[in-house]
């Protein structure tokens, strides 16, 4: 697969402040995640990507379109959504879709008509009749989210798009961005603080610290773990069970959630082992699957590397 957006050594400077630092990247088809601390570059990377800031040096390709050159054609190819409220006081919901719409070059009455076909896909009822500024803060990411894909753009970029929401909006939300990309066949950088929304839909993940790309790899990838390791889940823990596990020499760990982990020389063997050993014991094994690695752990210890220094640059010090 090729790539649709493809970095290389992209700087961005705010007088003495450098946002990007040489950022190399490239975002394959799919929904990316895009995750850092706060300071870490990723809005400055978004507005670059837009064209909405000038870079100070690197190159790119866009959707195919050169960036920093044809900011307009890639403008009219993504559907932005922005971390912070952007509308209009006064107009209503379906207003602020339809000038959307507008600012897209869509005719006015299809542009009315893809408004509502929109905004019946995001559950927005009689509500997008009323004022925008009367709306809690699920139904204005709902006229956002909307205003992002009414012109039915090829790519998505989602700054922070479930903050805020309750988790039944979050997981709706999530539910939308999943059917576009899987069944649409569209993409998405989505960039988020929260982890488990990355882990819910993304196929990639991008871990960004101090202006540079530190993590670029498939979250499958990500969450395999190297040591064959498997999870159980057990009717009840019992000391006949965990002795006879530590027995057969395996390494054995009780996990936050109650669950044991188990690891051995392969996942067919382990498994066959744990199933004897519960029924030598009597134990009746719940659910049992390969382990993961946590997405929380693999971002803390990015984010902690990038900010921890060489021994080569403490010795210059």
């Amino acid at each position: 697969m090729q790539p649709l957006i493809s970095l290389r050594s992209l700087v961005k400077n705010y007088r003495d402040h450098r946002a990007l630092d040489g950022v190399d990247l490239d975002v394959m088809p799919g929904i990316t995640g895009l995750l850092g601390p706060n300071g870490a570059g990723k809005s400055s990377l978004i507005k670059a990507i837009l064209g909405l800031v000038s870079i100070t040096s690197g190159t790119g390709t866009v959707l195919g379109h050169r960036l920093a050159v044809d900011g307009k054609k890639i403008r009219n190819d993504i559907g932005y959504m922005p971390e912070d409220d952007c509308y209009i006081p006064g107009m209503t919901g379906v207003e602020v879709v339809h000038f959307a719409a507008s600012l897209s070059g869509l005719p006015k009455v299809e542009g009315m008509r893809r408004s509502h076909e929109i905004l019946d896909f995001c559950d927005m009822k009689q509500e997008r009749y009323r004022a925008i500024e009367t709306y809690s803060t699920g139904m204005r990411q709902k006229v956002k989210f909307a205003a992002a894909i009414v012109h039915d753009p090829k790519f998505l970029i989602l700054d922070e798009p479930t903050s805020g929401l309750d988790p039944e909006e979050r997981e709706a939300l999530l539910q939308r961005i999943s059917v576009l990309c899987v069944e649409a066949g569209k993409s998405a950088l989505l960039s988020t603080h929260i982890l488990p929304d990355v882990q819910s839909v993304c196929d990639q993940v991008v871990i960004l610290s101090n202006g540079q790309v530190r993590l670029n790899n498939s979250l499958a990838e990500l969450n395999r773990i190297q040591v064959p390791t498997v999870e159980i889940s057990v009717d009840r823990v019992t000391g006949g069970f965990m002795k006879r596990l530590e027995e057969r020499s395996l390494e054995v760990s009780t996990l936050d959630n109650g669950n044991i982990e188990v690891t051995g020389e392969s996942l067919e063997t382990l498994t066959s082992e744990l199933w004897r050993v519960a029924d030598a014991s009597s134990t009746m094994i719940l659910a049992l699957k390969p382990a993961m690695n946590s997405l929380e752990s693999i971002f803390m210890k990015t984010v902690i590397e990038a900010n921890t220094p060489s021994p080569e640059a403490a010795d210059a010090r």
